[in-house]
């Protein structure tokens, strides 16, 4: 991420933390309340989401009302990393109380990032999910780009535990950033890791991601720590530190438990 990215980013964070709260409308494929919404401060406007604690479904694993926090502390996470992952997102009081303000992303619609393809292995490029299910008792092999900013993503999630990374979650925008969004369930102390980006699973970290690693360690244990306490429990970045220790200490991409679905339903 660029100093001008990062200096766009502060601002927007600033316009969402600060800014005139105005609900347009309702996107109704949420599983959770998400409300469609402008903000405004000083003459600067621009569309967001806006996630409501009180508009939360109850989860038999995650402790309710936590979910707004959540997707703050993965915004937070992604920051500290550098990658700028995760749009501008705060927590602040709206019209329908507290709850998670993130910054709309126009993406990138012909960008491809995940496919189906009729052959046992995937084409140069493209990392290999797993077999789906494509009707008359059909199957396709899932696949996903090898981009090093999904794989950046995929660092992010081990990192942050998400429970959900489904294909819709991707947003590659016009600039040639990606975004990733819906971090609501996120950061449980168990292992939830359920993602569509595991093409790279059992390989070595990057040399790159090795060293974001060692800063988000150090970092942990100082101002990061400082900005998750209240969002996260303690016990929570507790669990946070020793995914990242486990990632240093293997140095490789994590594997499927074994233990948990591996790719979230539906996927895309």
């Amino acid at each position: 991420m660029t100093a001008a990215d990062t200096g766009a980013d502060a601002a927007a964070a600033e316009l969402l933390a600060r800014g005139e709260l105005t609900v347009r409308g309702r996107i109704r494929e949420a599983s959770n309340a998400a409300l469609f919404c402008t903000i405004a401060l000083d003459g600067r406007e621009a569309s967001c989401i806006y996630k409501p604690v009180a508009g939360e479904r109850p989860l038999w694993d995650f402790p309710g009302g936590t979910l707004a926090g959540r997707e703050v502390a993965a915004y937070e996470v992604s920051e500290a990393t550098g990658w700028g992952l995760v749009p501008p997102t705060v927590l602040r009081d709206g019209p329908y109380g507290d709850g998670m303000c993130q910054l709309w992303i126009d993406v990138q619609a012909e960008a491809e990032l995940l496919a189906l393809v009729e052959a046992e292995e995937p084409e140069p490029g493209w990392k290999a999910i797993g077999l789906a299910e494509v009707g008359e008792g059909r199957t396709a092999l899932l696949v996903h780009a090898d981009d090093e900013r999904l794989r950046r993503l995929a660092v992010l999630d081990a990192v942050i535990n998400n429970a959900d990374r489904k294909g819709g979650h991707l947003l590659p925008t016009p600039d040639g950033r990606l975004y990733g969004i819906d971090h609501g369930v996120t950061f449980n102390v168990d292992d939830k890791l359920r993602t569509l980006l595991w093409g790279w699973a059992g390989e070595p970290l990057t040399g790159e991601a090795v060293d974001v690693l060692g800063g988000l360690r150090g970092a942990l244990d100082g101002p990061l720590g400082e900005r998750l306490t209240g969002l996260i429990s303690p016990a929570e970045i507790d669990a946070t530190r020793a995914r990242v220790d486990a990632l240093l200490t293997t140095g490789v991409h994590p594997e499927p438990s074994g233990e948990w679905p591996a790719i979230p339903w539906p996927p895309v």
